[in-house]
């Protein structure tokens, strides 16, 4: 079964798409092979800063402690989704213009866990199948690839310092496959709205968040969100103030929440507004199987 890679420079890289395709190999793939790791660190490329939030292995550490937070409690591989993405975002204190290379995310984890990403989406062997990774959770889209799925849902469903959205949000399978990729989910006071009504327990089941996701998106058609819900100007200073900050910032606590960018939430009115609203459409949105049970009920 695949390990711990053997070695680790001082310092994450750039692992081009060109090269990380030649790693993606059946046996990585259905976790019988190590990643051949000092090869692979040949064919980076260097980080274009030389800032702390380069190393290593506050990284590679905060992969493993997620891998012993779902053992030592019993918990699912999916669950480590919640409690990851919130300190992932907090340990590498990225920029969006740096988190859209996909260099950095095929380096992470190929080069630096690619024991957690087999861990996390192994899949379960079927009709005589043997389980396997898909290889886009290596090397793929912003929504699908490991590491790069859970920092996007940090950054999106954040509400500035807060990250208790995030993990309302990442504790979701359905919001993480379905509205991340939602080009709607960038306007904050949506994403709080979503996640508002999943903490609430209005939206309990996968299809119910199905159901409010294709809504919302469909009525983004023809009602701007952010007129009737204006979001807050926001400005870059708190981001990069946050990203200096890392250079004497403290390990990440594995118990308590970071805080994030000392940025302003979402405006509560916008919020507010949009839950209503967004209840309403979930009242009439066609959810399957609740027709049913409720024709039942009324036998």
């Amino acid at each position: 079964m695949i390990g711990r890679p053997s070695h680790f420079p001082e310092r994450l890289a750039l692992l081009p798409n060109s090269e990380a395709t030649g790693f993606l190999t059946e046996g990585l793939l259905t976790g019988r092979e190590d990643v051949p790791s000092i090869r692979l660190n040949q064919v980076t490329e260097p980080l274009p800063h030389g800032d702390r939030r380069g190393e290593l292995l506050p990284v590679r550490d905060l992969a493993e402690d997620a891998m012993a937070y779902c053992r030592n409690r019993g918990l699912k591989t999916t669950q480590a989704d919640a409690w990851l993405a919130p300190r992932l975002h907090a340990v590498l204190r990225l920029t969006r213009r740096e988190a859209a290379d996909t260099g950095f995310w095929n380096y992470l984890a190929l080069g630096v866990a690619p024991d957690y990403t087999v861990w996390r989406h192994l899949s379960e062997p079927k009709d005589g199948k043997v389980a396997k990774v898909t290889a886009e959770r290596f090397r793929g889209q912003y929504h699908k690839q490991v590491f790069a799925r859970l920092w996007w849902a940090a950054e999106l469903f954040r509400d500035g310092s807060d990250y208790e959205p995030v993990v309302t949000a990442c504790g979701n399978q359905d919001i993480l496959n379905t509205a991340l990729r939602m080009s709607v989910i960038n306007h904050r006071p949506t994403a709080q709205a979503i996640v508002r009504l999943v903490a609430k327990g209005v939206i309990a089941t996968g299809r119910e968040v199905n159901a409010l996701v294709g809504a919302v998106n469909a009525s983004a058609a023809t009602l701007m969100y952010d007129v009737i819900a204006p979001d807050a100007e926001r400005e870059s200073r708190p981001l990069l103030d946050w990203i200096a900050e890392a250079e004497s910032a403290r390990q990440v606590s594995r118990s308590a929440l970071p805080v994030g960018p000392q940025e302003e939430p979402a405006p509560e009115s916008s919020v507010g507004t949009l839950v209503d609203y967004f209840s309403d459409l979930f009242a009439d949105a066609p959810v399957r199987g609740r027709d049913e049970s409720e024709d039942r009920e009324g036998d």
